[in-house]
């Protein structure tokens, strides 16, 4: 598998960068297309690469993290003596043109040959998905990568909280890229024939709906298809099995609590429990209300959303 040069990023405005992004999949993408994003859900990346939802500015986060690039290349050659080499270009797999892939770098590795080179920065409070692997997300982009340009392996340098340096090297693994190829090839399908991929129960979906569809239409009826009848039996299922669920963990809760009695902390194996006296301060909305009206009013912010329920037909 080889890639060619689909275009030159170097000083290229940003905004270009992201339109040119839209004529494939780049490595970012391909933890969306699995469904297993924390932050962006199949149909979102579906309607942004269909031209339907624009796209978003990069956070504070994003923005550090292209500044500390150069830093996390430089201590990666530091400590490990491989000269990083970077690459100014928006690739495109020859074999299917619909992988794109922007890399952060290349560098050749004895006895492996050219391997790629991604450099990340994370929050101190994401150390623990560091500890012994990488977090999902950026294995599959790792994967995307190797599957665009064909190259045997990855190094992934991070800088943890500003004050952890960690690196490690990704063998390529064709089952995974093999089965990478095939989702981002059905999503793509999805893209060319303009139909939606299938919503699914991560919280990026839950958002995107909520977000596309915010108000309802006041009275409004309509009769829902037959599958919705099979949908409305896993969710009654689904209710039942978190009631149960929800009981046994209560019920766990409140005998430890028994157990720990007015200690604030127990030990039990390799576990620590803590039952921590808190105090918080809450503003009496009702005595404001009350006895100051209309400064209650001009500090009360309105906001509206939508209740899902489910019940019987009367």
């Amino acid at each position: 598998m080889s890639a060619k040069v689909l275009a030159t990023t170097e000083n290229m405005p940003y905004a270009d960068w992201l339109e040119l992004r839209k004529q494939g999949i780049g490595g970012s993408d391909a933890s969306v297309v699995c469904g297993i994003s924390r932050y962006k859900s199949p149909v979102e990346l579906w309607m942004n690469k269909t031209g339907q939802l624009p796209d978003q500015e990069a956070g504070e986060a994003a923005y550090w993290g292209t500044q500390l690039e150069p830093f996390v290349r430089a201590e990666f050659t530091k400590r490990t003596g491989i000269e990083v080499r970077t690459v100014n270009q928006l690739l495109q797999s020859e074999e299917y043109p619909f992988m794109l892939a922007n890399l952060d770098g290349i560098c050749e590795v004895p006895d492996v040959g050219t391997c790629i080179f991604e450099a990340k920065t994370a929050s101190a409070y994401k150390a623990g998905e560091w500890e012994d692997t990488i977090p999902d997300e950026y294995a599959l982009q790792l994967a995307h990568y190797m599957a665009v340009t064909g190259y045997a392996g990855a190094y992934i340098a991070v800088l943890i909280g500003g004050n952890t340096f960690k690196w490690k090297f990704i063998e390529r693994d064709e089952e995974l890229i093999s089965m990478l190829i095939e989702l981002e090839s059905a999503f793509w399908d999805h893209v060319q024939n303009c139909t939606p991929p299938p919503l699914d129960g991560s919280d990026a979906s839950a958002k995107f709906l909520a977000d596309r569809f915010c108000d309802s239409i006041p009275q409004s009826h309509i009769t829902l298809p037959d599958t919705a009848v099979t949908l409305l039996a896993q969710y009654d299922e689904a209710c039942e099995q978190l009631e149960i669920v929800t009981e046994q963990k209560q019920r766990a809760e409140n005998l430890l609590k028994e157990m720990m009695g007015e200690n604030e902390v127990g030990t039990a194996g390799d576990r620590i429990v803590t039952w921590k006296s808190m105090s918080q301060e809450r503003l009496d909305s009702k005595t404001l209300k009350a006895e100051h009206p209309a400064l209650c009013k001009k500090y009360t912010n309105k906001t509206s959303y939508r209740r899902f329920t489910v019940k019987a037909a009367s």
